[in-house]
């Protein structure tokens, strides 16, 4: 733990500059650039919404900011982990020539998809005030539960940028993993009101509602921004506390078998 708070001091610069710079690098061959960071995630939840409006028929109050605050809390979770597995590949040109403790890159990537993240949120606090949202205290505790999201994220990303260097297949089964998690997160569904899933599956509804991070991190921030209440703290806790715990193991990982990342990648 010294050697991780001391690797960041040190390379705070290369922190700070890294996802800035990659961003102007993404926008600089489009016509939309910085524009299609609000566009997607607008088109992403007019999509869900009309498939689960119109042919499943979900009835949820403030529906298209409920799918809204969905996809991007399941985006920038499913980016960090996906980007994880390829991330020595990415970099290899970097590694190649000069020493980077490799966790340094998951936060450049880590930071870089909050950008994105925070621009959707602006986009959010205007769908409230067309849809008329209430809003409450209960939104303070938007905090902690981004932290938990960024915590169980930074998790997933380390442990998969060790592995994605041993196991070259990796990625497609992380793709079919995830595809499915997806579904079963409640994105564009509500898992709680799910009348069916209660009265016959209860306990799946409360595993996929609290076993599930990314889905209990989802349903702590649609309810704290859009229906005035706290979230679950107790598993929100328990998540905390077990992706710190994923987080140790993954930087360990990556301090223990670096050394021989570019020789394999």
């Amino acid at each position: 733990m010294r050697l991780f708070i001391s690797n960041l001091k040190r390379y705070q610069g290369y922190l700070r500059g890294a996802p800035v710079s990659i961003l102007k690098t993404e926008v600089a061959s489009t016509y939309l650039n910085w524009l299609w960071w609000f566009l997607e995630p607008i088109l992403f939840m007019l999509t869900y919404t009309f498939v689960a409006s119109f042919i499943f028929n979900q009835k949820v109050d403030y529906f298209p900011l409920f799918v809204f605050i969905g996809l991007n809390t399941w985006n920038y979770f499913d980016r960090c982990v996906k980007r994880g597995v390829v991330m020595m590949r990415h970099y290899r040109g970097i590694v190649t020539k000069t020493y980077v403790p490799k966790y340094i890159f998951v936060l450049v990537q880590m930071t870089l998809e909050a950008i994105k993240i925070a621009i959707s949120y602006l986009v959010l606090v205007v769908m409230m005030i067309i849809y008329k949202v209430p809003v409450s205290w209960h939104i303070i505790e938007c905090v902690p539960l981004f932290i938990t999201l960024f915590i169980i994220s930074f998790a997933g990303c380390s442990i998969m940028l060790h592995f994605g260097v041993f196991i070259s297949d990796l990625e497609k089964i992380v793709t079919v993993v995830l595809r499915l998690v997806f579904y079963m997160s409640g994105v564009f569904y509500s898992i709680a009101a799910n009348k069916r899933l209660a009265k016959n599956h209860p306990f799946a509804q409360v595993l996929l509602l609290k076993v599930n991070p990314v889905a209990c991190v989802m349903d702590g921030l649609r309810n704290c921004i859009l229906y005035q209440k706290s979230p679950d703290w107790f598993w929100v806790g328990i998540w905390a506390g077990v992706g710190l715990a994923l987080c140790a193991l993954g930087v360990h990982l990556i301090h223990k078998y670096e050394a021989g990342y570019v020789k394999i990648s």
